[in-house]
């Protein structure tokens, strides 16, 4: 089904059924939700269907439903088509800070909000091969999920009302707000199921989960509330590699299998706190403030025996290194809201950290022999953000059927990022021959560390109101002032007309910006390689540079600037009684995207663009070399559908019943220029096939959710099933391309209401469906991939799980 099919049917759906209300003239059903929200709008009272823009509500009892009792991302992918949500393994960091899409997207193009407040992105920059390559985003799993009320999901563009980096839409995450009751809920599950990769198949039953989580709401004053969220989770970890190739190692005489690859070892603390207290009849104060901890464990590729950087004496066997982490993230933010001089204000100030450390284990550095150490400390990763913001609003009287709305703002952010050394032993070069560094990961050097911040200053303002009873509209603009690449406007014009009570549509255009991170613009990291030549082996480099390095210079790298998109988006409205619908289709083109270029030279550079690479290299001594560049653009187009019923019945309980649909494609239009560095005619190898790929069908063009939620006395349950559609897996040689495979994912879960306490069963995934294993013929000889991480549901089959809860 095309883009244009898919809203062609969407527009009739909701034409014919609204010709079929309006004929009947029936009542509005009062069991339909008419939910508030207060994303993309500043108009108080506005519902999720009243709306300019889509907005998605997705409530904390819909999240707690999914099962995984732990990931928020999960959830919101489950739940959200536009959300894709892939689970990397044997990437690094990002096994450990998994990042989320949106539309296709980025993950660093869609803007994360914290009760209406600007979130902090991680510390960690996406630099190898995962779905978001080159991004720095905000990890949504470092929210827990018992904190949250809801999330409202605004899929339009946002720049000019909530600032850079909302190309692809917000995501607001509002926190729970109680002061009085509470609960308590354990998660346990584990994964069952039969695993069948290139070389075997096997049994698993592994990646048991137990969380334990709890709210209570308290009173503060005669009106103030504070609600208290905690959570603990441990994770085991899953194992879905390959056989070893005994081809390649024959000693091993059986199938083995040697790597680790799924989901890692996790255990994480966190504890919130949000709080709101009037002050007087007019004035109120507010804040929240939060805390995780996470240890996570995650496996790198595994070393055979025979590995020339294993060192036999040590590991007879062969070895398999461990990237530890350990990640601190920090929320704390405070406010003043209430009415001055007519204008109601808000006045808040948020800051917010994040740290990662790593530490390797159960590894090597082979040029110390059997006397390197087995454990190092790697070094780690520091980023926090100060922010105080400003937002006024006032209805005003303009002779228009109803006052409109103005709201203005501003707001100031700085910014710090930081890379701190590991020791000296994980990147050092010892007495012996061999890769001077610790195996799987080796330490951050002197020469990576960096201290650098920035800041920006921005003011927006955004009228919103009602040229007639039927005709809304919304119009906003924002500037932003950077103190390291200068200033941009934004800007936004939307409408929507009703044309009856049942049937609306909706129109926006909007230009967006995202400005360069700190961690793209700052962070480099360097392995060192013992390389052969005529005269002997010499050690060279390479790795990731900053644009401003001499290296990055000669290749051609320029200071980083600002991604720009123009969004365009067209939808309607429907609703009847119990039925709702709503189709958005967009169009998002963004120029200067920023991006990590390929390792200068590699495989698919041809010999005569090589030998001048290698040239410009050789007084630097390195032998690769790649960077952050901007030059990509591209072209989004996509359709959303939502489709919402409720069915009450006396005998049978009540149905609510959702269909929903994504139906997104990206084009790469232009590719970077190549760097003044030969005149010989080349193929655009800064950004290669793989990458241009990765972008086109690297996530599901086709992805459909089906959820029933039924009820009946104190019984209840929810079956989903979720379409996924085919995704690639690229390789610069097309040879070596291979697909995840559509798949339907099947979630049950049946509950069941004892006064206060409730319980409830489930199995995620019922008919253990998997992506296609990785081809043997392009795996390690460790078999250490045993399936593609681009897989949007995962790779790990049936999960099994089990929730009791107790309110008060």
């Amino acid at each position: 089904m095309t883009l244009r099919t898919a809203l062609f049917a969407a527009v009739s759906l909701a034409a014919i059924a609204g010709s079929a209300q309006a004929q009947t003239a029936s009542a509005p059903d009062d069991t339909a939700v008419e939910q508030v929200v207060v994303t993309g709008t500043r108009t108080a009272g506005r519902t999720r269907l009243d709306t300019i823009a889509p907005v998605d509500v997705i409530t904390n009892q819909a999240l707690a439903r999914q099962g995984s009792g732990a990931e928020l991302a999960q959830a919101l992918s489950n739940l959200t088509p536009a959300i894709d949500f892939p689970r990397p393994a044997i990437t690094d960091g990002t096994d450990h800070v998994r990042p989320a899409t949106l539309r296709g997207l980025a993950p660093d193009q869609t803007l994360v909000l914290i009760n209406g407040m600007r979130g902090h992105v991680g510390a960690l920059v996406n630099i190898n091969g995962s779905i978001g390559r080159g991004s720095t985003a905000f990890d949504l799993n470092s929210i827990p999920t018992v904190a949250v009320d809801r999330v409202e999901v605004l899929r339009d563009g946002a720049s000019a009302q909530y600032g850079a980096d909302a190309i692809a839409g917000v995501i607001n995450l509002r926190l729970r707000e109680a002061r009085s009751g509470g609960g308590a809920t354990i998660n346990w599950g584990n994964y069952d199921t039969k695993v069948k990769t290139a070389r075997g198949t096997r049994d698993a039953n592994d990646g048991m989960t137990l969380s334990v989580s709890g709210w209570q709401g308290l009173p503060l004053g005669p009106e103030g509330f504070l609600t208290v969220s905690a959570e603990y989770v441990n994770r085991h970890p899953t194992n879905r590699s390959d056989y070893v190739n005994l081809a390649s190692a024959p000693n091993y005489g059986r199938p083995i299998v040697l790597g680790r690859y799924g989901d890692p070892k996790l255990e994480s603390k966190a504890l919130y706190l949000n709080a709101g207290v009037p002050v007087n009849e007019i004035w109120s104060i507010y804040g929240y403030g939060g805390y995780q901890h996470r240890d996570t464990e995650a496996a790198a590729t595994a070393r055979t025996y025979n590995n020339p950087n294993n060192v036999i004496a040590v590991y007879p066997g062969g070895f398999l290194p461990i990237i530890a982490t350990k990640i601190d993230d920090y929320n704390l933010a405070g406010g003043i809201k209430g009415e001055l001089g007519g204008f109601t204000t808000d006045l808040g100030v948020t800051y917010g950290k994040n740290s990662l450390e790593y530490t390797i284990k159960n590894t090597i550095n082979s040029t110390f022999g059997a006397a390197s150490p087995r454990n190092f400390k790697a070094g780690g990763l520091d980023y926090d953000q100060f922010l105080v913001n400003l937002n006024v609003t006032k209805g005003y009287d303009l002779g228009l059927v109803e006052p409109t709305n103005l709201a203005f703002g501003l707001e100031y952010r700085k910014e710090t990022f930081q890379v701190h050394q590991g020791e000296p032993a994980s990147y050092t070069k010892g007495p012996l021959p061999g890769a001077p560094l610790s195996q799987g990961f080796g330490g951050f050097r002197p020469s990576n560390e960096v201290d650098v911040e920035r800041n920006n200053v921005s003011a927006y303002v955004d009228l919103e109101g009602k040229l007639t009873e039927r005709l809304s509209f919304d119009a906003a603009a924002r500037y932003e002032d950077y103190s390291d690449f200068g200033s941009k406007v934004t800007g936004k014009l939307a409408a929507r007309f009703d044309i009856d009570e049942a049937l609306a549509i909706r129109g926006a255009i909007s230009s967006g910006v995202k400005s360069p991170a700190l961690q793209q613009q700052y962070f480099s990291y360097t392995a060192t390689n013992n390389v052969a030549t005529p005269t002997g082996s010499i050690l060279v480099e390479s790795g990731t540079f900053t644009v401003n390095s001499p290296i990055a210079i000669a290749l051609g790298a320029k200071p980083l600037k600002p991604e720009k998109s123009i969004n365009f988006s067209a939808g309607i409205v429907f609703r009847t009684g119990a039925f709702e619908l709503t189709a958005d289709a967009y169009r998002i083109e963004i120029e200067d995207r920023i991006v990590l270029s390929e390792n200068l030279p590699n495989p698919s550079t041809p010999a005569a663009t090589a030998a001048v690479i290698n040239a410009l290299l050789a007084p630097y001594g390195v032998s690769a070399a790649r960077f952050f560049l901007n030059g990509v653009e591209t072209t989004t187009m996509g359709v959303d559908i939502v489709g919402r019923y409720r069915l009450d019945t006396e005998a049978a309980g009540r149905f609510d019943m959702t269909l929903a649909a994504n139906f997104n494609g990206t084009d790469v239009t232009k590719t970077p220029g190549l760097p003044s560095i030969t005149s010989v005619s080349q193929p655009p190898f800064l950004f290669d096939r793989g990458n241009v790929k990765t972008y086109e069908q690297g996530t599901p063009e086709r992805k459909f959710v089906f959820n029933t939620d039924w009820s009946l006395g104190n019984f209840g349950a929810t079956v989903k099933a979720t379409y996924y559609d085919s995704v690639l897996v690229p390789n610069n040689n097309p040879a070596l391309d291979y697909e995840t495979g559509h798949r339907t994912v099947v979630d049950a879960e049946g509950r069941y209401k004892l006064g206060p306490a409730g319980l409830a069963l489930g199995v995620n995934n019922l008919f253990d469906q998997y992506p296609r294993e990785t081809p043997a013929l392009i795996n390690s000889p460790s078999g250490s991939i045993g399936f593609p991480s681009y897989s949007p549901f995962g790779f790990n089959g049936r999960f099994v799980y089990a929730r009791v809860s107790y309110n008060w």
